[in-house]
């Protein structure tokens, strides 16, 4: 029988959504009055997460023909608009990973440098002065964003108005976003290399879940991540395991706190219902500036969780961004 295997049993398999898809726009949608003015772009940060004066923009000449603009776009410029917008921040080798994989190295580097280069030029996206990794990380350090045609066009494409002015990340944000890329990434390369079956990715907010609390209070678990996997491809059974990304900024009781979220999400039986019984692991993957302050805040963590009598020990997994896969090959369920 087909299964989801994560924390009580197995369920029955979902729908294999993983891989990358587009829906592309017609080139020849008219474009409304609403859509003549240049309109401001958002990066998607949570309030709080980022300075609240916009940044400076250079001056440009305004866009007004999105259809001209989309016929311009591919089906893969598309699904790399798609991606950068779900992710609100990605790096060049984010995106050449995501979307170029399939070429060899070489050219698929040069086809993603060209692909961004004329995204840019068309103002579909734009990138962050700063760079991952400083001037030694080249252009693959090179972080990139949702740009004002492109905030357009995606708008235009969901039916949505809404309108935000981007501000700039504080480099805590940026950071923790980068983290979930690198997640992506990390789970897009292992299903490539067939090391697993990537069936789900769903990216904060599409992650989220919502449930009662005490009083009937409305609340929403925020994972960084949800995803199903199967540890072979072709396997019959799914694992499913939902992801926190730490990048050593939080402290230990916060991560307590976010564990006791989960712990009361458990309880509500909501996702059990769904699965047959599964509830998925709760993975913390856990960096820090370096190796040895990051495996003393993973000790740090464990611990905390096993003493802790409120937390059922056998929901979490708190472990090093590489051993990602490894553990959802080894299926995790009780």
């Amino acid at each position: 029988m087909s299964g989801i295997a994560g924390v009580g049993g197995a369920a029955g398999r979902g729908h294999l959504d993983g891989r990358l898809a587009s829906t592309h726009i017609p080139a020849s949608s008219p474009v409304s009055p609403e859509f003549r003015v240049l309109l401001d772009a958002n990066d998607g940060a949570h309030s709080g997460t980022t300075h609240q004066q916009p940044t400076r923009r250079r001056t440009r000449q305004p866009i007004r023909d999105l259809s001209a603009v989309a016929k311009q776009l591919s089906e893969r410029d598309w699904a790399i608009v798609r991606s950068v917008a779900e992710h609100r921040f990605l790096t060049v080798r984010h995106i050449e990973t995501l979307h170029f994989g399939d070429l060899a190295l070489v050219s698929g580097r040069r086809k993603a440098q060209r692909t961004l280069a004329k995204l840019r030029r068309l103002r579909v996206l734009d990138n962050l002065t700063h760079r991952v990794g400083g001037l030694a990380a080249g252009s693959n350090g090179m972080v990139h964003f949702v740009d004002d045609i492109g905030q357009r066009l995606l708008r235009r494409e969901s039916g949505t108005v809404v309108r935000r002015r981007f501000h700039t990340p504080t480099e805590r944000f940026l950071d923790h976003q980068l983290g979930i890329g690198d997640v992506h990434v990390a789970l897009v390369e292992a299903n490539r290399g067939e090391r697993l079956e990537l069936l789900k990715c769903d990216i904060e907010p599409t992650a989220w879940r919502d449930y009662v609390g005490v009083g009937a209070a409305r609340l929403t678990l925020k994972p960084d991540l949800y995803i199903e996997t199967a540890s072979t491809p072709g396997s019959e059974y799914v694992d499913s395991a939902f992801i926190e990304v730490d990048m050593g900024t939080e402290s230990i009781p916060t991560l307590i706190r976010k564990c006791y979220e989960y712990e009361a999400y458990w309880r509500q039986g909501i996702e059990q219902e769904q699965n047959e019984g599964v509830f998925p692991l709760v993975v913390w993957s856990i960096a820090a500036e370096t190796s040895s302050k990051a495996e003393k805040r993973r000790e740090v963590l464990r611990r905390a969780i096993d003493k802790d009598r409120k937390l059922r020990s056998e929901l979490f997994r708190v472990i090093a961004p590489d051993e990602l896969v490894p553990t959802m090959q080894k299926g995790g369920g009780l």
